[in-house]
């Protein structure tokens, strides 16, 4: 890790100040929880932390990664596009040599998946940029999970700040939408992350356990399940998470998932970064154990750039 464990410990501390459990089901505490189980949760999450570092060497020779899971990496087109520009781009990504251990998901604008569909590798999967709650029907503009695995989609990404912030998607719903895509078989990248007031108020692990446990009091199975966090603030804005803001944020998911959920559930489910992720900090950022992939924005719109990052598993791997 790219801090020592002393300050990894005293930014963690500062991180869960505003922290507060919420009662639930799957084993996870009432929110009556007295201030000396909050205390024993802080300083073992902390203490996480400060062993982290010399806790998980892996051999040499091989990959470095806390979880059990593939290196992945989603490029999210969003709304941008035309049929001339997407064309382009899956000729670039056609052309591209990519890593053989990483799994490679793009999300085209609806309207192109079909194109894209059509047209581009194998080897890239392709994934839907949002679900409805259910079954389709009388629902102006939404798309259904069957509709998105009729044309070809095997992912759906949801949660996504976007529509938390801009379209007004609560936590309660979006785990609701989660599950109905995974009873249809759609696999789902599960958004979380916080904005820059909350993470200034120190509140950045209360409102990522609070999204977690949406999509955890919704769903029965992780295995087709991959978290991305992407904090708000870094969102198309260039600002990008340190190394280490990003790893301790993923290092306290993981560690969620194992306390509230299973730690075979922690080790095999994969937890991504997003945020103004590039062909030139991606490097860096793959290099933390818990950082599993990405989840890229606009540099997923540049087929060179975008086979940069999907490389940068290479970063990962420890000379023999």
């Amino acid at each position: 890790m790219a801090a020592s464990s002393s300050s990894l410990a005293s930014h963690i501390s500062h991180n869960f100040a505003g922290l507060r459990r919420g009662g639930g089901s799957k084993g996870e505490p009432s929110s009556a929880s007295s201030p000396s189980t909050n205390a024993l949760f802080f300083d073992r999450a902390a203490s996480r932390l400060r062993v982290a570092s010399s806790s998980r060497r892996p051999p040499r020779g091989v990959v470095a990664m806390a979880g059990s899971g593939k290196f992945f990496v989603g490029g999210n087109w969003k709304c941008n596009g035309t049929k001339d520009s997407i064309s382009k781009l899956v000729s670039d990504l056609n052309g591209a040599t990519l890593e053989n251990d990483v799994d490679v998901v793009v999300a085209p604008p609806f309207v192109y998946i079909d194109q894209v569909k059509s047209s581009l590798t194998d080897r890239v999967e392709i994934s839907g940029q949002n679900a409805w709650v259910g079954k389709g029907g009388a629902f102006t503009g939404e798309i259904s999970a069957e509709q998105l695995i009729d044309v070809g989609c095997k992912w759906v990404i949801l949660g996504h700040s976007e529509r938390r912030h801009i379209i007004g998607e609560d936590n309660e719903f979006i785990g609701k939408k989660a599950a109905y895509a995974l009873s249809q078989n759609l696999k789902v990248i599960a958004c979380i992350g916080e904005k820059l007031e909350e993470r200034e108020a120190g509140k950045t692990f209360e409102v990522c356990f609070q999204q977690l446990k949406a999509f955890a009091d919704s769903i029965s199975s992780w295995t087709d399940v991959v978290i991305a966090y992407e904090p708000v603030w870094a969102i198309g804005t260039g600002k990008v998470a340190t190394p280490l803001q990003a790893q301790e944020v993923h290092v306290a998911v993981r560690d969620w998932l194992k306390k509230n959920i299973s730690p075979e559930v922690a080790s095999a489910t994969r937890i991504i970064y997003g945020g103004s992720v590039n062909g030139s900090n991606c490097a860096e950022l793959a290099k933390q154990e818990d950082i599993d992939g990405f989840l890229v924005g606009g540099a997923s719109l540049k087929g060179p750039e975008f086979a940069t990052i999907v490389n940068s598993v290479t970063s990962k791997k420890i000379a023999a």
